[in-house]
């Protein structure tokens, strides 16, 4: 009887930002397969209650142990052990313990970790299949912020982490069944920088609900004013999140204002820094913090916008509008690895005057803008489904569907 181990940085419930929302489907797609307990951890006590309360009946065990770990305390202890600072944050020692004895217990067929971090918690040796889902590649994002982070003072934690994690990324992918990521593009930078093949890396891309992602579910009215909305999603504590929505608020859309005067710009998502929320004081900006559901935002929004100058992966947020029908307008980095048709079903611009143009160019034509996000929807119907996604598990872990 096949048993499955699912190891995970964030418990998967809520499915409320990327990272969750791939566990969540990815854990759903495991229980089709096998029995599955699951081994996570948890930023706080309220979001381990809420994965609890959901998850207890639909797993064989589950064990959640809440981190805390600080980031000062996290950076003396990697750099005195020779780690990546990732590994340290996401270290804790109850629920290695648990896993430990899980093991030991015989009854463990297959394991599977999401997200790098959860590599320290596999055995050294295991007789069954394991599969590593990176969804991205993290030294690579390290190695970015470096590049970005020249004159700044903890500039060398980046260049550190950026090469002690890619070492670490792949020596656990070398060990491991199959390495996992969320699009081509990320999967070909592991094997160019891993050494390893197609056989042994390969791209799970992320999917959608369209179900519950519909542009034709009534929603909450929000988001009301004059002026044309542009909307962007996303976890508000996280760097590359935070510097798409100050450059768009502080430079692209003044430019935007020049064409569009009333023209406003609503920032959505949970744990606001101090520097999102100094935002709102700029003319049309409105920072929401946490909402109960982005839906009702993106249904009012006459353009979703996703300025980011560094991303990784497959961008969720941009599933989630195209799904609700809504124009995009992307940056190409933002962009990457969605099969999609720029000038068809969203528009890609670098640079400040591009994204300005874009979005300006989906406020003028509103026709052409429901045009753009009908064939948006159509899209993800056809190419994204979560179910379609996941398909592969099965077939490398050798359980049938």
């Amino acid at each position: 009887m096949a048993e499955i181990l699912f190891l995970v940085h964030r418990a998967p419930w809520p499915p409320d930002r990327g990272d969750r929302i791939r566990s969540w489907h990815m854990f759903e797609a495991l229980a089709k397969l096998a029995p599955v307990h699951v081994a996570a951890l948890a930023d706080g006590e309220a979001d381990a209650a809420l994965a609890r309360a959901k998850m207890t009946p639909l797993c064989k065990s589950l064990a959640i142990e809440v981190r805390k770990e600080s980031r000062p305390l996290a950076l003396a202890q990697a750099v005195l052990n020779g780690e990546p600072v990732s590994n340290r944050l996401f270290r804790n020692a109850a629920l290695k313990r648990h896993v430990d004895a899980l093991i030991g217990q015989g009854g463990i067929t297959h394991i599977v970790a999401f997200s790098g971090q959860m590599a320290q918690y596999m055995p050294a040796r295991f007789d069954g299949p394991v599969l590593m889902d990176f969804v991205d590649v993290d030294s690579a994002k390290f190695g970015t912020y470096a590049e970005q982070d020249k004159r700044q003072p903890l500039n060398w934690v980046h260049r550190r982490e950026a090469r002690t994690l890619g070492a670490y990324e792949a020596e656990v992918a070398r060990r491991v069944d199959a390495s996992l990521f969320v699009s081509e593009a990320e999967a070909a930078l592991f094997r160019s920088r891993s050494g390893l093949g197609a056989d042994r890396v390969r791209a799970v891309e992320n999917g959608i609900d369209t179900d519950r992602f519909d542009p034709a579910t009534a929603l909450e009215v929000v988001g009301t004013g004059d002026g044309p909305l542009a909307v962007f999603t996303g976890q508000m504590d996280y760097r590359p999140n935070i510097d798409a929505v100050r450059w768009f608020a502080a430079d692209i859309l003044p430019l935007i204002r020049t064409r569009h005067p009333s023209a406003r710009f609503a920032i959505v998502g949970r744990a606001p820094r101090a520097e999102v929320d100094a935002l709102a004081a700029l003319p049309g900006v409105t920072v929401t913090g946490e909402v109960p559901d982005v839906r009702p935002w993106l249904g009012a929004a006459d353009a979703v916008v996703a300025p980011l100058l560094l991303a990784r992966g497959v961008q969720n947020k941009l599933l989630e509008a195209m799904a609700m029908a809504r124009p995009v307008a992307a940056s190409a980095a933002a962009a990457t690895g969605i099969d999609a048709v720029p000038g068809e079903h969203l528009l890609v611009a670098d640079g400040t005057d591009a994204m300005a143009e874009a979005v300006c160019q989906l406020f003028d034509d509103r026709a052409a803008a429901a045009t753009m996000g009908r064939a948006a929807r159509a899209r993800m119907i056809a190419r994204y489904g979560w179910d379609a996604r996941m398909v592969p598990l099965g077939e490398l872990l050798g359980l049938p569907g």
